[in-house]
């Protein structure tokens, strides 16, 4: 895990050492560890260090091939290294570090581009290629790590992070309309190759682009999957068996490392999940980088509404975990939002981003690695709001018993969440009312649920979820991993029936069955859906109220062209009074305000 920026310069000029400097030490936080640059005519690469894999000086990057002709700068971990290095040995390979960099070198040298099929991970590198004087470019299956891109002044710059390329004075100084309005109208980011930055992209998951003198090539799709839409058939058991031993192994891989690991413990399924196989694993194979017992991290709250303790608690007792907690308040907020925005680049559509980040904070003492439940509800229809797209592609295929008891199941677990939710989407498009501009329609639950799964695994939702993460951890220079997303188990779990992710108003029903006897059923069976939450609607009226008042009344918020500024102040006074509910509408707003006045002159 690290930060990587560089410049391909097309038009015949050498790189410029003190922009690329500058692009990489925007990203220090990123890689604490090391610095280290390369330059070659019109190629400038530099790295940040986060050591994480062969702690040596033999790890530095940018890292070069035998004679010289590769040279690479790699974000991210290649969890099967081992066993590609063995594999590349036998064919006359041989290796100056035990690192997965050099594996990445070596694989490319004896596969080509064809090198990433064989990888499992999470990257993005960039790979000069000296003979062919072209820059090899290529980030993960699912976009766990970064890559951003611009074209300016007759140069490819690239890097980890867009404040990165803001070191260019030209780069990121006006703001995609298309992309905030969006945001602003459907709580969205992250969908496409566009950033809320005009000119600024970023390249997409499963995707490759390479750049040559003649120019920048367009991206393409290297690797995909499908979402089966078959209603039934699987036998429960053996989907199970199959669900858990993948998992298993996902975990055991990413327990690769040679600092110590951590895990988040959110206190729902998926986080205990991987909390409950990792002392599995420590009891039977003893790694080394969890120690003699596990460590996790937690938030909790002293509303009862928000705090997930009682949950926690269960694991931890389950377990025997190390419990470490750390208690997201309005105060520590306030100092820290700037910070936060900053990190991440891009306004954030929801406060529960912070609960993450102060997670990450806390972790951070103790560890530099965490691993974490993150990719498990889009794959597995975790979110309530997945059932109306089941039970309509019932409907479509015309299996109406099946979708009866689909609708009584939820309707008898699931009630007061639809209400709430009906209520919701009505203040909600009252809400869209007070944006100006044109705003492309983004409908996340349109269409049946494999065709909803598919798209909230590539496009509406998990990728912007990664964002965070991404961003949170390396704010504190922590590297994230999520073994759920680990291709081998997205790829079965994408051809399971769609009966094995809901089934009678049940979400997750073939992890719920996957992990009987390995987490307790007081969590196992919870049907709440809460994950790193804050209780935002809380603060919004509380303690957060004058803050948000004071922004909503500046001359700066009143000129914007994004929103209507006194219908937008005269609704949040109405919600302050009780005459309306809250929607997450006023906190996007006023993240898109502060977010604004870094272009302000």
């Amino acid at each position: 895990m690290c930060g990587i920026a560089g410049q391909f310069a097309l038009n015949g000029e050498d790189a410029d050492p003190a922009l690329v400097g500058a692009m990489a030490e925007r990203l220090a936080h990123r890689g604490p560890d090391g610095e280290g640059t390369f330059f070659s005519g019109p190629i400038g690469l530099a790295h940040r260090r986060l050591a994480i894999i062969d702690l040596s000086d033999e790890g530095r990057q940018p890292m070069g091939s035998e004679d010289g002709t590769l040279q690479i700068v790699f974000n991210g971990e290649i969890y099967n290294y081992p066993e590609i290095r063995e594999e590349l040995s036998a064919a006359g390979h041989r290796f100056a570090s035990a690192t997965d960099t050099e594996v990445i070198l070596h694989a490319y040298e004896e596969w080509g581009r064809d090198c990433l099929a064989r990888f499992n991970g999470m990257w993005a590198f960039a790979l000069w290629d000296g003979r062919r004087r072209e820059l090899f470019c290529a980030r993960d299956r699912l976009g766990v790590k970064p890559f951003y891109y611009t074209l300016i002044d007759g140069s490819f710059l690239f890097a980890s992070e867009i404040k990165a390329l803001r070191a260019h004075p030209d780069v990121g100084r006006q703001p995609n309309d298309r992309m905030l309005s969006t945001f602003l109208a459907w709580g969205v980011a992250d969908h496409t190759g566009e950033t809320m930055y005009d000119g600024v992209f970023q390249l997409p998951p499963a995707h490759t682009v390479v750049v040559s003198e003649e120019g920048v090539g367009e991206p393409k799709r290297y690797w995909d999957f499908a979402v089966s839409g078959a209603p039934g058939g699987a036998d429960d058991e053996a989907a199970a068996q199959s669900v858990r031993a993948l998992l298993t192994d996902a975990v055991r891989l990413r327990l690769r490392s040679d600092v110590p690991v951590g895990t988040c413990l959110s206190g729902g399924i998926d986080s205990s999940t991987v909390t409950a196989l990792i002392n599995g694993l420590l009891l039977a194979e003893s790694p080394e980088s969890v120690g003699e017992r596990q460590k996790t991290f937690s938030v909790s709250f002293d509303d009862p509404l928000f705090d997930e303790s009682r949950y926690i608690d269960t694991v931890v007792a389950a377990t025997d975990v190390a419990s470490r907690r750390t208690t997201p308040g309005t105060d520590g907020l306030w100092e820290d939002i700037e910070r936060l925005l900053y990190m991440q680049d891009e306004p954030f559509a929801s406060l529960s981003i912070y609960a993450q980040y102060c997670v990450m904070r806390l972790a951070s003492g103790e560890v530099k690695v965490v691993l974490d439940g993150q990719g498990a509800d889009e794959q597995l229809g975790g979110y309530i709001a997945y059932q109306a797209p089941y039970i309509r592609g019932l409907l479509r295929r015309g299996d109406v018993l099946a979708a009866l008891r689909e609708g009584v199941g939820s309707a008898r677990r699931h009630r007061s969440f639809f209400s709430w939710a009906a209520a919701q989407s009505r203040v909600r498009s009252e809400r869209r009312g007070l944006l100006r501009g044109d705003a492309p329609e983004v409908l996340r639950y349109a269409g049946s649920l494999e065709e909803v799964l598919k798209r909230e695994v590539t496009a509406s939702n998990l990728p912007l979820l990664l964002h965070w993460e991404d961003r949170n951890s390396m704010a504190f220079s922590v590297e994230a991993r999520v073994p759920f997303l680990d291709y081998r188990l997205v790829e079965h779990l994408a051809a399971l029936p769609l009966d094995q992710k809901i089934r009678g108003g049940v979400t997750k029903y073939v992890l719920r069955q996957a992990i009987r006897g390995l987490v307790p059923d007081a969590v196992r069976c919870r049907m709440d859906k809460m994950g790193f939450v804050t209780p935002e609607e809380v603060w919004m009226k509380g303690e957060l109220a004058p803050r948000i008042l004071d922004l909503f009344s500046t001359p700066e918020f009143r000129e914007r062209p994004y929103w209507d500024a006194e219908r937008v102040l005269e609704n949040y006074r109405e919600f302050l009074e009780g005459k309306s509910p809250y929607s997450t509408e006023f906190w996007r707003i006023a993240c898109a305000e502060m977010w604004l006045r870094q272009f302000d002159p």
